[in-house]
């Protein structure tokens, strides 16, 4: 007779309180048992969807023994791979470090390595005995032609196998650890567990599977235990100057790994009980061949500094060193970095892990979160104040911005369809969502929480491939290496924007440009005296100290919500390549004579090196210094420096001007119209969006940059009776004025008013109307003008600058307006 499963509230405080069990896994133990109950011995499969980071070997552990309690006898742990396998026997071991005390019941572990011995056998036969059978999937597969399974052979001391064994006892539960691996659609995995029948399978993960979703009785994601000091706060780290390089990142994560050296070792210094932990960095690499060029850099000076110090973890990693891998956390362990490709990216979860760099495509916010748990576990057990010690570094100089990005997925529960969403304490559920999978058409695959998938019509159907760590000993299955699931999301084509001319009845303009013909005297180096350089070197007379910023994702609690936030971080100094002084003479010259109006010519090499020893005697380096070494990014700024005096140099020389006028015709046509344009008068003003629907424009859209000025300007001009059109100027387009020293001045708009008059017209804020270059602009704007006007061709022009204030003071009055502008 099956055995009877009952919830106990007693009993199951008395075990929360022997394993000293967190609030969640408390939660989680209880909702565990009462689906149990309610299933009465009908076979169940239910899932956990817990944190990484939480503990859930303390719910495994906790939930055998409140099955002990109440009569069970068999519990087999199914595990993914030998890691979390050797990780698992650690957890019942209690000699180990990973032991979880707190039983009652001690039970025989049984494992493929002892599972065929004769003690084994009679603890098999012994109906008071509690056994529990740790073995990996691979090794429960029902055997073929070509692979044997061993559970699956007759045991002489047994006298049958032991799949059969299980098979028939009936107070047998299982539980799968990253039960995602095992789901329904991955059959040969899934019936090697479902053909024991046992009377309940318990799925523990931190990534469910959407097929399983129906199945999860309990949830807490990663923001509620970032919020409740479960688990380490993230930190996204990277660089704003562009440096992106796999180099400079591992460059920086060795530099920040010593400063969390330094930090565990000050905490340790003041707390006399503290455990003894060693930081270590954690690097995901995009294939074996990349983790070897990876752990070879890694072993260099100025990152690790030590061959035996990184340890490289892949699918053909020696037994040598999977077994540093369990030792990593002991004080002993020499390893102070893991380079690994697949093997970790689930179940195995240190608390010494303090900086982590991923060198390989974040594809989906799962691989991101898994990524990520490597890392979560708190060092001494529970958060201790000090910033360095309770967060975790990801360095991601080439994905901050969508990591950041994504903070919010961190606190989203995967809600559940209505038949199997599970109640609070009270009694309350939440409303159903379901994922949806996505593809990025690249082949990397999404996951959206909360049902946001893309919007429009069609059918997307992607493969997402799932590794499985490979058994160990001869029951390797090549043919099962992955499962591949196939899921199917609708989605629509966004409209075709199309292309359209001018509004009925809308005139052309003729746009009087004013074009100039230059004539410039020769440009020479020697008009540069040796104090301009001296001058210019003194800038980078100091070394330039490069940061690297940190953005830490709190969790902020109201209750059951949980919002993910940004929180700025203390900057971090970042380590610099270093250059030697000659190495920087030359990129210095070479910069004089990347400007183009620099000859190759022996004067101009000769007066090169002149700027450059004045150059470098400011920034106190003297000529016969060949031992001095700068940062790269002093260097690089220095270099800038030198271009940017030969460049002012050379945009100050003399020059002459000619100028005529050319007609241009406006506007540019066709433009592309967007379907979903707003409405000039019905939607509020959004930047660089097309808005439609107005009265006197050329053109059926315009865009704008500025709220207070052209949006304003705008709706002006369209409601002025006495303006017949107005035309938006946007710039790079045809129609601007030439400035001697500022450029091309493109103006905003075009007016024609019922006089005939062309009015050019730009708008600017207060606080920006009294700037140089604005001023010289509107110089050259009414100069322009007036000499459109003398010239006659081209009708009556005339330029208005209108400011904020001016925009609000006309309230609406296009009459209004040149009068407070006084335009000439």
């Amino acid at each position: 007779m099956a055995v009877q499963i009952t919830y106990d509230e007693a009993l199951l405080a008395e075990i929360a309180a022997r394993f000293d069990l967190r609030e969640p896994n408390r939660l989680a133990l209880e909702r565990i048992v009462r689906a149990i109950e309610v299933a009465d011995g009908t076979f169940t499969e239910l899932v956990a969807d817990l944190a990484t980071g939480v503990g859930k070997t303390f719910l495994m552990s906790s939930l055998i023994d409140y099955l002990a309690a109440q009569g069970a006898r068999h519990a087999l742990v199914v595990t993914p791979g030998s890691v979390i396998q050797k990780k698992t026997l650690d957890n019942f071991d209690e000699a180990s470090s990973k032991y979880v005390a707190g039983a009652e019941h001690v039970p025989v572990v049984i494992t493929p390595d002892n599972f065929r011995a004769g003690s084994v056998a009679a603890a098999l036969r012994d109906p008071s005995a509690l056994k529990v059978f740790v073995f990996n999937v691979q090794q429960l597969i029902r055997p073929t032609d070509k692979v044997s399974r061993k559970v699956r052979d007759t045991d002489e001391y047994l006298g049958a196998a032991l799949y059969e064994y299980l098979d028939e006892a009936d107070d047998l539960f299982v539980i799968a650890d990253e039960h995602h691996i095992y789901h329904e659609k991955a059959k040969a995995f899934s019936s090697a567990i479902r053909d024991l029948r046992p009377v309940a399978l318990v799925g523990l993960t931190a990534t469910p599977s959407p097929a399983d979703l129906t199945k999860i009785v309990f949830q807490y994601t990663l923001g509620e235990a970032i919020a409740d000091g479960h688990v380490k706060v993230p930190v996204i780290v990277y660089r704003k100057d562009g440096t992106k390089d796999e180099r400079t990142q591992l460059a920086d994560a060795c530099q920040l790994l010593r400063a969390k050296q330094d930090a565990y070792a000050a905490y340790r210094a003041i707390t006399s009980d503290a455990a003894a932990v060693r930081p270590v960095l954690f690097v995901v690499a995009s294939s074996i061949e990349h983790a070897g060029e990876v752990g070879q850099l890694l072993a260099q000076p100025g990152f690790i500094g030590d061959p035996g110090a990184v340890l490289e973890i892949t699918s053909q990693s020696s037994d040598e060193a999977l077994t540093a891998l369990a030792e990593v956390e002991s004080e002993a362990s020499p390893i102070r970095a893991i380079v690994s490709v697949n093997m970790l990216r689930e179940g195995w979860d240190v608390r010494n892990i303090a900086v982590i760099v991923a060198l390989r495509k974040l594809a989906s916010q799962t691989l991101t979160e898994q990524i990520l748990g490597r890392g979560l576990r708190l060092p001494f057990g529970a958060r201790t104040g000090s910033p360095a010690v309770d967060q975790v570094d990801l360095v991601a100089h080439d994905s901050y911005k969508q990591l950041l990005a994504q903070k919010d997925v961190l606190a989203q529960r995967i809600q559940l369809p209505s038949s199997a969403v599970a109640t609070d304490d009270q009694g309350a559920a939440t409303p159903p969502v379901m994922p949806a999978i996505v593809s990025d058409g690249e082949g990397a695959v999404a996951e959206t929480l909360g049902g946001e998938a893309p919007s429009p019509t069609g059918t997307l159907g992607t493969t997402i491939s799932v590794p499985l760590p490979s058994a160990s000993g001869t029951e390797d299955e090549a043919a099962l290496d992955s499962i591949q699931i196939v899921e199917t999301t609708e989605y629509q084509l966004k409209p075709t924007p199309q292309p359209m001319g001018r509004v009925d009845g809308a005139p052309q303009i003729v746009f009087p440009r004013r074009q100039s013909k230059l004539t410039y005297a020769r440009f020479t180096l020697s008009d540069i005296p040796d104090g301009d350089a001296l001058a210019a070197g003194a800038r980078f007379i100091t070394e330039v100290p490069t940061f690297l910023l940190r953005d830490a994702l709190i969790g902020d609690r109201d209750g059951e919500a949980v919002k993910i936030k940004i929180s700025p971080q203390e900057h971090a100094e970042a380590q610099q390549e270093l250059t030697i002084i000659d190495t920087v003479r030359e990129d210095l010259v070479t910069a004089i004579f990347r400007n183009p109006g620099v000859m190759q010519e022996r004067a101009e090499k000769n007066a090169a090196k002149r700027l450059v020893r004045a150059f470098l005697k400011g920034a106190g380096v003297n000529d016969e210094t060949t031992t001095v070494e700068w940062g790269e990014l002093r260097r690089r700024q220095a270099v800038a420096g030198m271009a940017n005096l030969i460049s002012a140099a050379y945009a100050g020389r003399k020059r002459e001007q000619q100028h005529e006028l050319v007609a241009v015709e406006l506007p540019i046509e066709p433009v592309l119209v967007e379907p979903d344009a707003k409405d000039a008068y019905n939607d509020v003003f959004v930047k660089h969006v097309q808005f439609a629907g107005w009265q006197r424009n050329v053109m059926p859209i315009a865009t704008f940059d500025a709220g207070t000025t052209e949006w304003a300007i705008a709706h002006l001009l369209d409601r002025e009776p006495s303006i017949e059109w107005w035309l938006r100027i946007y710039t790079n387009g045809p129609a601007f004025i030439p400035t001697p020293t500022d450029g091309n001045y493109f103006p905003d708009f075009i007016a024609l008013d019922t006089t005939g008059t062309f009015w050019l017209i730009e708008g600017k804020s207060d606080k920006n109307s009294n700037d140089a270059d604005v001023l010289r602009k509107k110089d050259a704007a009414v100069k322009w003008a007036r000499s459109v006007r003398d010239d006659g061709q081209f009708g009556t022009w005339r330029y208005v600058f209108a400011t904020e204030s001016d925009i609000k003071s006309a309230s609406g009055s296009w009459a209004s307006l040149l009068i407070v502008t006084e335009p000439e």
